[in-house]
């Protein structure tokens, strides 16, 4: 039996999901998702790695389907709910899924592939009592595949075990002290890894409550904690931004009531994206706390993290998790030294198995030697890892430096007049690439000569943006991540 199953029979009675105004139980949990994996099974002893995808609002049907997907030997594939009809059609039609789950409310976008005879369709809400035995699954098998964002070319489907996936949250409860009396409120896609894997999960592992809100409003967040249940919350910069933001909108009293909410949390995480060293600090100003950064992504979940105990870095991420080995590697793949910017490198039981379908881009992105090549510049000092950015788009190559996208962010934000930003590198024939920075301002307009001026103590000359343009918002995918390539093209343009 998978050991994420077996745990919740140890917490009968407890509450697993509050979802939509209900509240759950891991007895509700486990009887749902066997009725779910019997249906699935129609008969059969064991689906044998099938793949299911799966369109469902968050809440307490998402994580019995994904549950009872695998408890009948099938490999979950969750489908992204604000994706439009081609890209869910795309993941159907790579993983050729055999059977697609979804609710009432997104039959009409998927009745196109009603046409084709090779899928079963099923309604999220038709499963009934069933009585019928489950097969054994070994947990070296395959159980989940989700997609990368897709920088470059179509995204690639990442497959993960059920072993991979236990590495990855055992990491975190161990790490994280996970508790049966922790309460975390989800508010994450869960089509991504740091929704199910870092806050689900680890959630219904450790007998915790994991409590659902599947559409972000600051405001009902804001009123959710103010009930005093929920201890743990986990989310990524953009949406610590967006609360800061409505946080200073409100009354003196209300913001006294929600900072005394805050303050007894026993844990915050920020991920999926670098967090500005600005929002961290506002948001210690009003809950009182450090937001925990970690580092991680679909490939291997988390494999760095700042201490749960000791002291936190701004700007770092912290060490690597245990069963986690970390090293950081030049373009020939050899250990840089201490204190060298270069390519992190990962091994450990949570890496993933493989790119669905695609051998190819499976060897490329592993060394020789069997490292995982995450493509993210880092540096280790001061006893802890630092980001630097992206290979691909936050490393900017100009006049033979390689500069960080996100130290001139941070420099940025500093300014009064500034509320955002984002950095990209520029095609030039002269230097390779020039500096570009889309500036989000907090009044109507910015002098252009004034910044330069105040930029020049805090940046040397080429780490400077040479071209400016000014946005309403940065273009963003939906975990909340700038999308840098779509950036660049606005300057092309």
């Amino acid at each position: 039996m998978i050991n994420l199953i077996r745990n919740a029979e140890s917490h009968l009675q407890r509450i697993a999901i509050k979802s939509e105004g209900n509240s759950y139980s891991y007895q509700e949990l486990l009887d749902a998702s066997e009725n779910i994996a019997l249906e699935l099974l129609n008969t059969n002893d064991d689906l044998r790695e099938q793949r299911i995808a799966f369109l469902v609002q968050p809440g307490f049907i998402y994580t019995t389907i994904q549950w009872g997907i695998w408890r009948a030997g099938g490999i979950a594939v969750p489908l992204c709910v604000k994706h439009p009809y081609s890209s869910i059609k795309y993941v159907i039609e790579d993983t050729s899924a055999s059977t697609i789950i979804c609710s009432s409310d997104f039959e009409e976008l998927l009745s196109p592939l009603k046409s084709k005879s090779e899928i079963r369709f099923l309604s999220s809400e038709s499963f009934s009592e069933s009585e019928g035995s489950l097969p054994d699954i070994a947990m070296n098998r395959r159980a989940m595949i989700l997609y990368t964002s897709g920088t470059t070319g179509n995204p690639k489907g990442v497959v993960t075990t059920h072993d991979n996936i236990e590495t990855q949250i055992t990491a975190l409860t161990t790490s994280w002290e996970w508790q049966k009396d922790d309460h975390i409120l989800n508010v994450l896609p869960l089509h991504h890894v740091h929704g199910i894997i870092n806050v689900m999960s680890c959630a219904l592992w450790s007998g915790a409550c994991c409590e659902f809100l599947p559409k972000f409003s600051a405001d009902k967040i804001f009123e959710i904690f103010c009930r005093k249940e929920v201890n743990v919350f986990m989310a990524v910069p953009t949406i610590y931004y967006k609360l800061i933001a409505f946080y200073n909108e409100l009354s003196s009293a209300r913001k006294n009531e929600i900072s005394e909410a805050l303050n007894p949390f026993r844990l915050m995480v920020s991920g999926s994206a670098a967090l500005p060293i600005s929002v961290l600090e506002e948001w210690q100003k009003i809950s009182g706390h450090i937001l925990l950064e970690r580092y991680g992504m679909t490939e291997m979940g988390m494999a760095i993290s700042n201490s749960y105990r000791d002291k936190r870095m701004p700007g770092y991420i912290g060490l690597p998790l245990h069963k986690v080995t970390v090293r950081i590697a030049d373009e020939q793949n050899n250990r840089v030294e201490v204190g060298s910017q270069g390519e992190i490198q990962v091994k450990g039981p949570n890496v993933f198995k493989e790119y669905w379908g695609k051998p190819e881009a499976t060897a490329e992105t592993f060394t020789q030697d069997g490292w995982f090549k995450t493509g993210d510049i880092a540096v280790f000092e001061n006893g802890n890892y630092r980001i630097l950015g992206r290979n691909s788009v936050d490393i900017i190559k100009s006049g033979g430096y390689k500069i960080s996208a996100l130290e001139i962010e941070e420099v940025l934000r500093k300014h009064p007049q500034i509320k955002e930003c984002g950095v990209v590198g520029i095609p030039d024939e002269e230097w390779g690439e020039i500096i570009g920075a889309s500036l989000i301002l907090s009044s109507d307009e910015i002098d252009l000569d004034e910044l330069k001026d105040w930029l020049k103590d805090k940046l040397p000359g080429y780490k400077t943006p040479r071209k400016y343009i000014f946005q309403e918002d940065l273009p963003r995918n939906v975990m909340g991540k700038v999308t840098k390539k779509e950036l660049q093209k606005l300057f092309a343009n």
